[in-house]
């Protein structure tokens, strides 16, 4: 690290303390031509992988492009925004953990849908009929098939 003051790249670290706020360290620094100190700041660089759309195209992930999918599949259905900003968070803290520089948009449907499935089955099915392009009902009734049978009504007695 060089020194703000004269440029010189020899500088010692004379404290380090963990930031909780940021998630970040700070460096307390004294340069030895110059003796002046300053304070460095490291923080995570998160790079999510760039998308590969079907078209071999490559773009950055938007998360804001994923809410808004979420958001129309949930459509008057009973979940808050908060719970969209958590599975949109979701969905990203996965890509980041494959640790890859390129994943398929395909990949990002896919835990999309199965986000969908376990969030509401309705916004799922919704999706679904979107993502793969339905084009008749049987494949419907296909995409509700392979959903869990879920009851909401109490069992009588």
């Amino acid at each position: 690290m060089k020194c703000p003051f004269c440029q010189n790249s020899n500088t010692q670290v004379t404290d380090s303390r963990l930031l909780e706020e940021t998630n970040s360290i700070r460096r307390r620094r004294r340069c030895s031509t110059c003796g002046q100190r300053f304070s460095t700041f490291e923080t995570v660089e998160m790079r999510m992988p760039q998308i590969v759309k079907s078209t071999g195209i490559k773009v950055a992930f938007n998360p804001h492009k994923l809410r808004t999918s979420l958001a129309r599949a949930l459509h008057k259905r009973p979940i808050d925004d908060e719970q969209i900003d958590d599975t949109v968070a979701l969905i990203e803290l996965r890509l980041y953990r494959l640790g890859q520089k390129e994943v398929s948009s395909r990949l990002i449907g896919e835990m999309a849908m199965e986000a969908l499935a376990a969030l509401d089955q309705v916004a799922y099915v919704r999706f679904a009929s979107v993502y793969k392009s339905f084009n008749d009902v049987s494949e419907f009734t296909q995409a509700i098939a392979t959903l869990p049978l879920v009851s909401n009504n109490p069992p009588q007695a």
